[in-house]
Parts: structure tokens; sequence; C-alpha cells
């Protein structure tokens, strides 16, 4: 440094401020626009970045929203349609029973019916079958009793004596 300060000479210390000064002038007349230009259109360009930031993010929480409303919608109406389902469902089970309690009541009238007419066909066929029967054993028993002259003559003595005459 002692090297420095003793070979220090104006002159030269003089062009060299000089050649800076002009340096100087020369950059600002030419350069420094250009520069403040490209770094005013870099800032500007950062800040709208963050705009468009900013704004794509409340976009984003806004979508967000959006969404988790309609999922809430979609829930809200797939219960309603589960419900809704289950509704159906019991209804058609009961409209189901209550049929099968008519089908079954009619059924039963039916077959009690059936069973009445069957009943009723077979004490009519069983009356038949008795007087036919008692037909049978009558005249079996008459043709035995009257087989004889003697025993018609007695048996219609006996009628007549029975019968009373108004």
């Amino acid at each position: 440094m002692d090297k420095l300060i003793n070979d220090f000479s104006f002159g030269l210390f003089f062009w060299q401020a000089i050649i800076l000064i002009v340096l100087i002038v020369l950059l600002a007349k030419f350069a420094w626009k250009p520069i403040m230009a490209a770094l005013e259109a870099r800032e500007s360009g950062i800040a709208d970045a963050l705009v468009s930031a900013e704004i794509a993010r409340k976009e984003l929480l806004n979508l967000k929203a959006d969404n988790q409303k309609l999922l809430d919608e979609a829930r809200v109406e797939r219960d309603a349609m589960i419900k809704e389902a289950r509704e159906i469902k019991e209804k058609m089970i009961a409209d189901a029973k209550s049929e099968a309690q008519v089908q079954g009541e009619k059924m039963i009238a039916q077959a009690k019916a059936t069973i009445e007419s069957e009943k009723n066909a077979a004490m009519v066929e069983l009356k038949s079958h008795v007087s036919t029967l008692s037909i049978d054993i009558a005249e079996k028993i008459l043709k035995s009793e009257l087989a004889d002259k003697e025993a018609q003559s007695k048996l219609v003595a006996t009628m007549l004596n029975d019968a009373k005459l108004n």
C-alpha cells in the first residue's frame, strides 16, 4: 500500500476521473434507460405474476368450495334416493303382503265353499244310497214275507185294521 501512495500521480488520476465521468455519462445516456426499462418490465411481470397467482389461488379456493358444495348436494341427493328406494321397497313388501293376505283369504273362502259343496253333495249321495239300500232291503223283506198267500192275506188284514177310516 505504501508503494501506491508513493507512486501517486495527479495526472493519471485526473485522466482516470475524466474517463470514469465520460463512461458514466455514456452509460446514463445509452444504457441506463434500457436497463431500467428491462428492470421495470421484469418488476411489472413479477407483479402481474403475483396478481395472477393470487387470482388463481382465489379461483382454486372457489373451485374447492364449489366442489364441496356439489359433493354435499350429491350426498343429500344420494341419501334422498336411498330413502325413497327404501320406502318404495317397504311399500312393495307391504303391498305384496296385503295382496298375499287377500289372495290367501280368497283361497281359504273358496276352499271352504268347495268343502261345503262337496260335503252337501256327499250327503245327498249318501242319502240317495241309504234310501236305495232301504228300498232294496224293504223289497227283499216284503218279498220274503209275502212269498206265500196266507202271509199276504194276514198283512192286508193287519193294515186294514191299522188304517182308520175317517
